[in-house]
């Protein structure tokens, strides 16, 4: 992020700011709208959510002082901004298909419209600032590639935790150290069981100005394992064993907790994904090793410790307040901080959070049918078990007990479905059964 601030700012003076085009006005988003009023050369022209007034109410929330209007088509939402206007919807086709926006911000956590409106950006030129982790742990990989096709450019949005892992790794990597683990502070207790009609959860939800369901997300856990998997996703590294270990520790001891069994630490290998219970959050740390001696030395002399297992921490996360930063590095530099790889490293599959009888319709993630858990893909496909980012609408076809994975032969996936349909292909192609070309074709069709 070096020198963006400058860039920025040669933007504003240009009267050239970096037009964004939100898709989700939630609590996330409407951060976004404020701190981009605060920023220089970057604004949100238009806000997309299904709740019109949430979406006209995200510019009141940061304070822009620009007239709002209702936009229904493309060609309205353009002829706003060429006014100097903002805009905002309740059709995010409209701001995936508009002209006068230079980035598409994706912000609604939803799988599935996550997937329609990343396709539908990416078919009209947008490069794409993911917010919506839970679309990228499902069909990332393919729609990566999907925009390298179309030369367009795929992000992970700066700010919240993978984005932030990510940038330790990277200079970690660079430096040659061995990564031993990347993670996170959890900053809620873990309950796998809370259900977001639980009156105390209802109530903490209403303090902070949260949805229920978004605050259980943190609570059971899915969070947690939704963010390593991204991580995991675009580093390679692993969770060392399902739903990871999640020790209860703090930022001084982390190296000492996060090291092999054999050094006494919890780790079977070096390589991994986890999280911290304690006092970590809201930071996020790399443990990384080197053998080298005169390195040693001078780790020392850095008030680094003696090794040879060293803490990288960052002591914060700024979530959505730093998300404006990767849709200016997109435009400005024609460059992502984080993506997939081509391919699923980790995956996080649904449970069952209480005794499910045949015929339960799954809810949505943060509900009160399941939670998340992380582990390998290739474990999770042995098994057969249903990926979270699918899991909304799905028919219980037999009864699943509580804490027990659910398999796809447990359910009726609900049809049609974008991210469904994106996610065969992406199975499709990772396991060779489908070449380049007829992916392309099959992609445009979508």
């Amino acid at each position: 992020m070096i020198g963006l601030n400058e860039a920025l700012a040669e933007r504003h003076a240009a009267g050239q700011p970096v037009r964004i085009g939100l898709v989700g006005a939630g609590q996330m988003g409407s951060d976004v709208v404020a701190v981009t009023e605060t920023m220089r050369g970057i604004e949100v022209v238009i806000a997309a959510d299904i709740d019109a007034q949430r979406a006209q109410a995200a510019y009141s929330i940061g304070q822009v002082t620009a007239d709002a209007v209702e936009a229904q088509t493309s060609a309205r939402a353009d002829a706003a901004v060429a006014a100097g206007k903002r805009a905002y919807t309740t059709d995010y086709r409209v701001v995936t298909d508009m002209a006068n926006i230079d980035v598409l911000l994706e912000a609604t956590g939803v799988p599935e419209i996550g997937s329609r409106a990343a396709l539908r950006a990416i078919r009209h030129g947008h490069p794409l600032a993911m917010m919506n982790v839970e679309t990228d742990i499902t069909v990332g990989p393919l729609l990566r590639w999907y925009a390298e096709q179309k030369d367009v450019l795929y992000a992970l949005a700066a700010g919240d935790e993978p984005a932030a892992c990510k940038e330790l790794y990277d200079f970690a990597d660079a430096l040659g150290f061995t990564i031993v683990a990347a993670g996170k502070g959890k900053n809620n207790p873990l309950d796998r069981h809370a259900m977001p009609t639980d009156p105390i959860w209802a109530q903490e939800a209403a303090r902070r100005g949260l949805s229920p369901t978004m605050l259980i997300e943190f609570v059971d856990g899915s969070k947690t394992m939704v963010e390593m998997a991204a991580v995991s996703n675009a580093t390679g590294l692993v969770p060392d064993v399902r739903g990871m270990h999640g020790p209860l520790t703090h930022r001084e001891i982390l190296e000492q907790v996060f090291r092999l069994k054999a050094d006494g630490g919890i780790l079977n290998r070096a390589g991994v994904v986890d999280y911290g219970v304690g006092k970590v959050a809201p930071g996020v740390f790399l443990i990384v090793r080197t053998d080298h001696p005169r390195l040693r030395e001078a780790m020392v002399l850095r008030d680094m410790g003696t090794g040879p297992y060293y803490t990288l921490f960052r002591p914060y996360h700024l979530c959505s307040i730093e998300v404006p930063l990767t849709c200016a590095m997109l435009v400005l530099r024609g460059n992502s901080n984080m993506a997939p790889l081509d391919h699923l490293v980790s995956e996080v599959f649904a449970v069952a959070k209480q005794d499910l009888q045949s015929g339960t319709v799954l809810d949505s993630i943060g509900g009160a049918t399941f939670y998340g858990l992380i582990d390998r893909y290739t474990a999770a496909a042995d098994e057969g078990l249903l990926p979270i980012g699918l899991a909304k609408g799905a028919r219980l076809v037999r009864r699943v007990a509580r804490d027990r994975p659910i398999a796809y032969a447990d359910v009726e996936l609900y049809e049609p479905s974008t991210v469904l349909t994106l996610r065969r292909l992406q199975d499709s192609w990772m396991a060779g059964e489908v070449g380049g070309a007829t992916l392309l074709t099959a992609l445009d069709a979508v």
